[in-house]
């Protein structure tokens, strides 16, 4: 346990992502099995320990810490594993330290009350790293800044084998993985999981314009872009899925290899084909448009799905691209290649759950700018462009896909509350909450019209995190109200891709992707956008 722990600190206090990469393959080198396949498990998120929450652990330390202690300690570190595992006491006598694997062993098939005994006994025998990386593996949230994807990564270097070859068996995989890392000790030869319909690993676009460039008018060459080597499709503003169907076996994937079958039964059920299509996930209105992506979030993450729920939010598939036919793999082949075989491929089913991402006109750059900020429907993000001649290679290459996305919503609003973030942000103010202005009986008063935590730099977030203690007026548990009047507060610029009508927020708005996108010390709070600004672009 002290190993992982150790491993767990330094990869959340490492931004580098080659050096996670090499701290975990290290990891991978040195560790025996099962401790190394225990803790990729534990990274990529495929540990499941039941009945160990967060009200347990609470429990569990203020029958040791006076209870008002814990909570100001609590307030103060922002991060419940942390505080825990500083501020639980020494015990003498307890000294026996678990490995990785015993601890998830022994908690597997240990009932509630077995598991929150075991976990005290832990807590008294480990320091407090042990007692931290214990907490944060029990309750589910690692929170290191290391992605599934990153590990599988990892674990590919550590082999020397393309990452891709890892991510196509892995849903044959169960941990603690002794065949996956048999193979890449080169031991064994690589598994061959008994999987029906498996995923297969997604090639994703890079950003036409990186952000740093995006006020650059010369940013794009023109002569890059042509008819002659491109073709262009509208981003649609729902999921990227992938759809495979392999004898008796139905699946839906995510990006990430999530297999979400299960909450879009109705789209499952139209899958008569023999096949792997890579398309978008949205939800169809009922003149057969696409929906606000909104719809769409009803229905996600959700165990179970109903009957008027389906009814009510259909769910489709717009295809983009082929990546088998009734057991031909088609990746190989090219771009132009693959999408006229997924014109003849879709033209042949019978279902209105899958159809076909059309093919923008490429003209010139000039008439695709246009056309990114200006889509036929406003449930479009921007434009995609590929390569003609691209095969379908699982990452991000550089070169072959680009993403043109249209120019975010930009308005001016007002911090209200903050709060504080997890992991390497649990000591920072990093979550707000913010607001707009509007008429209520003849005053002006500030409404909540949604919360970011992204898009700012480390030196603007000790700025906004310094706001929020020296102008903190109010504490609601870990949420702190700021001072926001006309007079006095913080004017955030946010940023936001789409906005929609929203029931179940008091201003009747809500945002998609919002990012605060600089702070505004030069702005007075009373020059802040009003609600009837927001609700003008909803109109329109």
């Amino acid at each position: 346990m002290e190993d992982f722990a150790n491993l767990l600190e330094r990869l959340l206090l490492t931004p580098s992502r080659n050096a996670k990469l090499a701290l975990m393959a290290n990891y991978f080198q040195v560790q025996p099995d099962p401790e190394r396949g225990w803790a990729l498990a534990a990274i990529t998120g495929e540990i499941d320990l039941p009945g160990i929450k967060a009200g347990l652990v609470r429990r569990l330390v203020e029958a040791r810490v006076d209870h008002e202690l814990f909570k100001l300690s609590y307030d103060y570190v922002g991060d419940l594993a942390e505080t825990v595992s500083l501020i639980w006491p020494k015990s003498h006598g307890a000294n026996y330290v678990p490995t990785l694997s015993e601890v998830v062993a022994e908690l597997s098939g240990a009932t509630r009350a077995e598991g929150e005994k075991l976990i005290e006994g832990w807590l008294d025998a480990l320091d407090p790293r042990g007692r931290w990386a214990l907490l944060k593996l029990v309750t589910g949230g690692l929170r290191i800044g290391v992605s599934a994807r990153l590990a599988k990564v990892a674990a590919a270097q550590y082999g020397g084998v393309e990452a891709a070859e890892v991510e196509e068996i892995w849903h044959g995989l169960e941990p603690p993985y002794e065949s996956l890392f048999a193979w890449l000790d080169g031991k064994a030869e690589r598994p061959d999981p008994d999987i029906e319909a498996p995923f297969r690993p997604v090639m994703l676009a890079h950003p036409l314009v990186p952000k740093k460039d995006r006020d650059n008018p010369d940013a794009i060459d023109p002569d890059l872009i042509t008819a002659e080597h491109f073709a262009a499709e509208w981003k649609y503003d729902g999921i990227r899925v992938q759809v495979v169907s392999e004898g008796e076996t139905r699946r839906l994937y995510t990006r990430t290899g999530d297999d979400i079958s299960h909450t879009f039964p109705d789209v499952i059920a139209a899958l008569g084909f023999e096949g792997a299509l890579d398309g978008e996930l949205l939800v169809r209105t009922s003149d057969g448009g696409v929906a606000a992506f909104n719809e769409l979030q009803q229905r996600l993450n959700r165990k179970t799905v109903s009957k008027k729920q389906m009814e009510a939010r259909p769910a489709f598939v717009r295809a983009y691209d082929i990546l088998d036919d009734s057991g031909e793999d088609l990746r190989h082949l090219s771009f132009r290649e693959r999408r006229a075989r997924l014109e003849s491929f879709v033209g042949k089913l019978k279902t209105d759950r899958i159809d076909l991402s059309p093919i923008v006109s490429v003209s010139d750059i000039a008439a695709l700018e246009a056309a990114r900020n200006n889509p036929p429907a406003p449930e479009i993000e921007g434009i995609m462009l590929k390569r003609w001649d691209s095969t379908y290679e699982a990452g991000r290459p550089k070169g072959p896909w680009f993403k043109w996305k249209r120019d975010p919503f930009l308005i001016d609003a007002v911090m209200m509350y903050a709060q504080r973030g997890h992991g390497k942000r649990s000591s920072f103010y990093s979550d707000f909450t913010f607001g707009v202005w509007r008429d209520v009986d003849g005053e002006d008063q500030l409404t909540p019209v949604g919360k970011a935590y992204f898009g700012f730099t480390d030196e603007e977030l000790k700025q906004l995190d310094k706001f929020v203690r020296d102008n903190t007026i109010e504490r609601f548990g870990p949420v702190r109200s700021v001072t926001a009047t006309k007079d006095h507060g913080m004017v955030l610029e946010v940023a936001f891709e789409g906005l929609q009508r929203s029931t179940r927020h008091k201003s009747g708005v809500a945002m998609r992707f919002p990012r605060i996108n600089r702070l505004r010390f030069d702005k007075p709070a009373a020059e802040a956008d009003r609600l009837e600004t927001l609700e003008a672009l909803l109109h329109g």
